[in-house]
């Protein structure tokens, strides 16, 4: 076969790992989970403290009323005047429960007072809008309901701030009104409390806490909790209920009840301010409190930009929940059809009468494109030329411009078998290109340089060309040098995510790889695909996804086994994996067009690229949510739950291996690296899929890169 002319293209080499990006990217991930974490007070203390010690709170405040002002110069408490009510609502707006409540509200014409969490305000401003709107009174209850008694001074400080900034935002007002999360009556103020009152008075914060406590979060039954609101004889109260937090349907009920009630009793319902206006008219001070100033324009700037934060963390913590789920769905449905289909492919090749036909006996040519692989031609080349096939086996080594003395190693070998070609530097495709035009027989087998054969490696190969449809054959590859922790996890990649797929992929006969290591092809076939293009970093890709396109059967022999070199630094295996990663996204992106042919053409595609789009694109990209949300988890969310997830996830990837494994006939001892594997080699993983995505986005084209080798040892002497 000629050789296809070269186009000449501009090529730049694989980038390093960008840890740079790699760490920005993790930042802002980190940032926005920080910010969720924190506006549902997963940093914040829970109630948890008790008074100890003499008393300090003053006499006056604790036989006084609800409403305080305290600050460091000066203690006045109020009471409300007799049969005047306060509705008070502490922890929304909540988006089903505020509606409900306003509804009842507004059916008996009565105002309430809502004592806000700065949070849910960024997360539900319609709601906190139509309070407003409503001419209902906002007061601040945090941030993120914290207990203020166990913060320091400036997170209590943030908590209001934060608080104001979203109503700013929101609503264009602010409240001088603030009630304490788990804050009770007057007489419940100890000696903890009694400086955050004191603080927040300072900053002109006038404090709020109730004559009677409905208890509704306890859902103690509709009767119960008019019971707990209802005030002693005549007197006035500031009452307290919820209208977020939980379930809120008998609150809704004991108001609808509670109002007409107290009416029929003579009450009249009154705001918190208006209640105080009141209380200073019975005590005959001249002054009159005002409620929901309007904000500066500043502070709704920097609202705007806070709710955007929370808003934004909300959201993007809901798209890696549906992320995790669709992982999830994606781990376990590729899990299943493996087993399924791998098994089938397993067990119908060990059958007893399975065969692929005749035997294959016609001589074989082996194509080995060498570039500068002195250090382990010598024995590739004995491997190749010693096997045992009984057709007799042709090695042809084309030099392709080495410079390292590769093809004086090979002539000095002095086989009889074995041809060296010596060419100018043209790349992997051209040098395979010219040693099938100069191949003297119809079965053709390309190899690695760095790679070595097992004796039956190149008869076991051939043996599917027994079937006239078979096209291709790929072969077993091997780790050789397995005594790193890199190349353990690469052994362990080799047998799960090459070897057991390609059982997937035959049966479904949508092979996307024969790998370049060892692969047989017919000489027909390679006409029929146009031979060995340059189009891609991927040359094996490419013309495996020409020859399925073009109707010829793509089969996997696991009984030819090649032993190949695995790269042994982190740097030797970003570059292995990025021109992976970026030739496959080539090779697909090329052959895209024939999703929409008829025939084979189209049946093949359609299966391939959907298969290698879910697990071969996808999944990788998305998998870093699964660790993400599990350091999430261990930190803000339930550990038993996030750590059983976790290790279900992991447990789901060890039995994968064992079966694998199994398949494969190797040992298992090895798997012991496979939970270290997650923490390291994953994340390299990742940032190659997500650094090649980038590329091949912004049309990049990358060089081929050569990897440093050592040599393998021959096969008699290595173990497993």
């Amino acid at each position: 076969m000629a050789e296809p002319a070269i186009t000449a293209r501009r090529r730049r080499a694989v980038p390093p790992p960008r840890w740079v990006l790699l760490g920005m990217l993790l930042a802002v991930l980190t940032g926005v989970l920080l910010v969720n974490a924190y506006t549902n007070a997963s940093f914040t203390p829970d109630h948890q403290h008790s008074n100890q010690g003499q008393r300090e709170v003053p006499t006056s405040v604790v036989n006084g009323g609800p409403i305080i002002s305290a600050n460091s110069e000066q203690v006045r408490s109020y009471r409300l005047p007799e049969r005047t009510i306060a509705l008070t609502f502490d922890d929304g707006p909540d988006p089903v429960w505020t509606p409900e409540v306003l509804r009842v509200l507004d059916a008996h014409q009565v105002k309430g007072t809502f004592f806000v969490l700065g949070s849910q305000v960024a997360r539900h401003p319609d709601m906190a809008r139509n309070l407003v709107e409503g001419s209902h009174e906002l007061g601040v209850h945090t941030f993120t309901h914290p207990d203020l008694s166990e913060l320091s001074g400036w997170r209590r400080d943030l908590e209001y701030a934060q608080t104001q900034l979203a109503l700013a935002a929101v609503t264009g007002v602010r409240t001088s009104l603030v009630r304490f999360p788990y804050s009770s009556h007057a007489d419940a103020i100890d000696n903890q409390d009694w400086p955050v009152l004191i603080a927040a008075g300072d900053l002109g914060y006038l404090t709020v806490l109730n004559d009677t406590d409905s208890q509704d979060w306890a859902l103690p039954g509709v009767d119960r909790i008019i019971e707990n609101a209802t005030p002693d004889g005549a007197s006035g109260a500031i009452t307290l209920w919820h209208d977020a937090g939980g379930d809120r349907a008998q609150t809704v009920a004991a108001l609808d009840r509670f109002i007409p009630m107290m009416k029929e009793r003579g009450y009249r319902f009154v705001t918190a301010t208006e209640g105080l206006n009141l209380a200073f008219a019975a005590a005959g001070v001249d002054h009159r409190a005002e409620s929901g100033a309007a904000a500066t324009a500043g502070d709704r700037w920097r609202g705007r930009m806070l709710v955007w934060a929370v808003r934004g963390a909300d959201h993007v913590l809901s798209v890696f929940g549906i992320l995790f789920v669709l992982v999830g769905v994606l781990t376990l449905g590729r899990t299943a059809v493996l087993f399924l289909l791998a098994g089938r492919h397993a067990r119908r090749r060990r059958a007893g009468d399975w065969t692929w036909g005749p035997p294959v006996t016609a001589p074989v040519s082996v194509i080995v494109p060498a570039y500068n692989e002195k250090e382990g031609i010598a024995a590739a080349v004995r491997s190749l030329a010693g096997g045992d096939h009984p057709g007799g086996i042709e090695v042809v080594v084309v030099n392709d411009g080495s410079t390292d003395g590769t093809a004086d190693i090979v002539d000095a070998l002095r086989l009889p078998n074995v041809r060296v070609v010596r060419k100018p530097n043209g790349g992997k495709p051209s040098a395979l290109n010219t040693g099938v035009a100069l191949a003297r027989h119809d079965l053709i087998v390309m190899v690695d340089g760095d790679t070595v054969f097992e004796p039956d490696a190149v008869r076991r190969l051939v043996q599917p060309f027994a079937d006239p449809q078979v096209g291709a054959v790929a072969g077993n590859v091997k780790v050789g040098n397995r005594r790193s922790l890199i190349a353990k996890w690469q052994h362990i990649e080799y047998v799960i995510g090459f070897n057991l797929d390609r059982r997937l992929y035959e049966t479904l006969r949508c092979m996307p790889t024969v790998p370049g290591a060892i692969g047989g092809f017919r000489r027909q076939a390679l006409r029929y695909a146009g031979g060995m293009t340059d189009d891609t970093l991927a040359e094996d890709t490419d013309v495996t996804m020409a020859l399925g396109r073009a109707g010829w059967k793509v089969v996997y022999e696991e009984t030819a086994r090649a032993w190949t070199e695995a790269p042994t630094s982190i740097g030797q295996l970003w570059k292995q994996r990025y021109r992976w990663s970026y030739g496959t996204m080539q090779a697909m992106w090329k052959h895209r067009r024939s999703v929409f042919d008829r025939g084979a053409s189209g049946r093949f595609t359609r299966r391939c690229l959907f298969f290698l789009s879910l697990f071969g694109v996808l999944l990788p990209l998305l998998a870093p949510v699964i660790d993400l949300l599990a350091l999430y988890g261990l930190f803000f969310l339930d550990r038993t739950a996030t750590a059983v997830a976790w290790l279900v996830m992991l447990g789901v990837q060890l039995v994968t291996a064992v079966v694998a494994f199994r398949l494969d006939r190797e040992k298992l001892g090895v798997l012991w690296v496979l939970p270290l594997q997650q923490f390291v080699y994953r994340q390299l993983m990742y940032l190659v899929m997500i650094q090649a995505v980038v590329t091949a986005l912004t049309g990049g084209r990358l060089g081929w890169q050569k990897l440093r080798r050592t040599g393998l040892e021959p096969v008699a002497s290595r173990t497993g």
